[in-house]
């Protein structure tokens, strides 16, 4: 198999890159991060993807797997190549054909004991850092899990410099004054210059690229998601400006 140049595959069934059920948009900005590990796994191991493969298969470790996400779109390329490994509180009954999965139940703030040290070619952590209150040890867990030289793709939301202070602190002052009912999930607000300085300061983890998504997305732009330039219109601008983005991933490799 030939690697894919940025050209999404064709689109159909009316599901988000034509694998997507979560978003009905063709281009869906908020699952565009998920065909981006795509590409990325092919860039960085193309010996698996094309031709005879090496016979060991590539581990790969989801932390907060959830529904398993993160494979429906590697199924795009993986024809076997793939070991799939993930890690979460607990099992989740939305979870996508569990018998392909090894699992690992655990509380990802106590860094993951259980899962073993330099094991994994591949650990994806999408959208789940901003959840937990103490995050220095789970930062660190990625870094121990992960094979050296394998590939490290992690995720977060992110504010403008200065407005994460606002989402951090005000926000939750206001919320209780104003005794609002939302429940809000997300106990961390960084931006990029925020999360990439925790990163460097719990790990030692080499930041290859940083990348954004959805900068100009949602409400009544949202049909505009099932047009493939506006698609690659996001991606150009996430590339060049990632930090006025709503969220970005981070792609970085264990030295």
């Amino acid at each position: 198999m030939s690697l894919p140049a940025t050209k999404p595959p064709v689109v159909k069934n009316g599901k988000a890159f034509g694998v997507d059920p979560k978003r009905a948009q063709a281009y869906s900005l908020r699952q565009a991060r998920y065909y981006e590990i795509v590409l990325e796994v092919m860039a960085r191991y193309p010996e698996y993807f094309s031709g005879e493969r090496p016979a060991q298969k590539l581990k790969l470790l989801d932390i907060g797997v959830q529904n398993g996400v993160t494979k429906m779109y590697l199924d795009l390329i993986d024809k076997g190549a793939i070991e799939y490994h993930g890690a979460d509180l607990a099992l989740s009954d939305q979870l996508e054909n569990p018998e392909d999965w090894t699992l690992y139940i655990g509380d990802f703030q106590k860094g993951y004991p259980e899962i073993p040290d330099n094991h994994f070619d591949i650990v994806i952590c999408e959208q789940v850092v901003e959840h937990l209150p103490n995050y220095e040890k789970a930062l660190a867990a990625i870094e121990r899990v992960a094979k050296p030289g394998g590939l490290i793709v992690i995720g977060v939301p992110i504010f403008p410099d200065g407005l994460h202070l606002v989402r951090r602190y005000v926000v939750p002052v206001a919320d209780k004054i104003l005794k609002t009912k939302k429940v809000r999930g997300h106990v961390q607000a960084f931006s990029k210059r925020h999360f990439l300085s925790e990163l460097r300061r719990c790990t030692d983890l080499e930041v290859l690229k940083t990348r954004g998504f959805r900068v100009i997305s949602g409400g009544v732009l949202r049909p505009l998601e099932n047009n493939e330039r506006y698609w690659a219109m996001n991606r150009a601008i996430g590339q060049m400006a990632p930090g006025l983005c709503i969220e970005i991933q981070v792609v970085a490799t264990k030295p």
